[in-house]
Formats: structure tokens, C-alpha cells, sequence
């Protein structure tokens, strides 16, 4: 009966001694489940970690990012809105929020966020690219040529070329669309730009 007892009060001391997962851990787990294509269980890490530690803006920028690519924009919107209204210094958040005003079709607001974006961060070339795909868009494609330009000097991967490429197409200048989509056909570049990376 002694030894029972003992052996009960050991259980119940490990299982006292062990620590709760934290909210940064949490936030680490949502990010492996995210990069793994696991979506909903990284939502439900961060939420976790929110609920644990409302206050950080890495954790709702994190979940905006897997909403976003969830293709549940409104929610993307909410959260990276938040991270932005607790740190109106952060460039990227502004990056993500335009890109979000964009996939819900917002073309106007979106273009003001890249455009606070690249106040504060000039040399980003996710938000020159988010920002030429929303000129692509509008049909301003000298516009999102100059973009997409910007992007190559920084960071040049397949995926600019063909969207520079498709844009001098639309503008009837086949030798130079030709040329990018040859360039992106090369394999001298990597395919795409870090789509994880919406803030860094």
C-alpha cells in the first residue's frame, strides 16, 4: 500500500513538474504544420498560442499568412489588419494586407498598402511583385512591367519573368515577352520567390 501511494505521489509530482506548452511553441508547431501543407492544424497551433498570448503580432501574422493560402481571405485580412494596427511600422504586414485586399478584389486599397509597404521597406521584392500582379490586373502593364523589373534586380526567379513576360505579351511587344519567357524556361533562376515569406 506504501509503495502504491509513493508511486501515485511521484506520478502526480512528473505530471505537475511538466511544463505547458507556450504560446512560442505553439507558433513553432503552426509553422512546421504550415510549411507541411497541413492548413487547418497549423490554424488550430496558432490559435492556441493567441489564446495564450494575445498580444503578439508574429502569431497573427503567421495564421493570417495560413488563411491566406487557405484562400479564406477575409479572415488573411482580419489578422494581418491586426498586426498592422498594433505595429504600424511593420512593412511586410502592409505587403500581406494588400495582398489579401487583392485577392478579394479590393485593386484600390490594396495599392495603398504596397504603396505604405515600400515607404517603409523599398527593397522588398514580394511587395514590387504583389503590387505588379495588381497592375497586371488593372491592365497598367507598363506599370506592372516596371514592377516586375524591380523584382528581377532584387530577386530574380522564373515565375517574375513570366508574369514581366506576360505583361510585355498584353502590350503586343512579342520579342521581349519572348525573351522573359525564355529566361524563365532556363533554369538559371529559382522558380518562385519565397511564397512563405509574407512577413519576414
Amino acid at each position: 500500500m506504501k509503495k502504491t501511494i509513493l508511486l501515485f505521489a511521484v506520478c502526480l509530482c512528473a505530471a505537475a513538474c511538466q511544463t505547458l506548452p507556450t504560446s512560442s511553441e505553439y507558433l513553432a508547431r503552426g509553422d512546421g504544420y504550415f510549411k507541411d501543407g497541413k492548413i487547418e492544424q497549423a490554424l488550430k497551433a496558432y490559435d492556441k498560442a493567441l489564446a495564450l498570448n494575445p498580444d503578439r503580432t508574429d502569431i497573427y501574422a503567421s495564421r493570417g499568412a495560413a488563411y491566406f493560402f487557405k484562400g479564406d481571405y477575409v479572415s488573411a485580412q482580419n489578422d494581418f489588419l491586426t498586426v498592422v494596427e498594433k505595429n504600424p511600422y511593420q512593412a511586410d504586414a502592409y505587403t500581406a494586407l494588400g495582398s489579401a485586399l487583392a485577392a478579394l478584389g479590393d485593386y484600390d486599397n490594396a495599392l495603398k498598402m504596397f504603396s505604405i509597404s515600400l515607404n517603409l521597406n523599398p527593397s522588398k521584392p514580394e511587395t514590387f511583385f504583389s503590387r505588379g500582379g495588381v497592375f497586371f490586373m488593372q491592365e497598367e502593364y507598363d506599370k506592372a512591367i516596371a514592377d516586375y523589373t524591380s523584382v528581377i534586380l532584387l530577386a530574380p526567379a522564373a515565375e517574375v519573368y513570366n508574369a514581366r513576360g506576360a505583361a510585355y505579351l498584353k502590350k503586343g511587344d512579342t520579342a521581349k515577352a519572348e525573351d522573359d519567357f525564355n529566361v524563365a524556361k532556363g533554369g538559371r533562376f529559382p522558380e518562385k520567390l519565397n511564397e512563405y515569406s509574407m512577413i519576414d
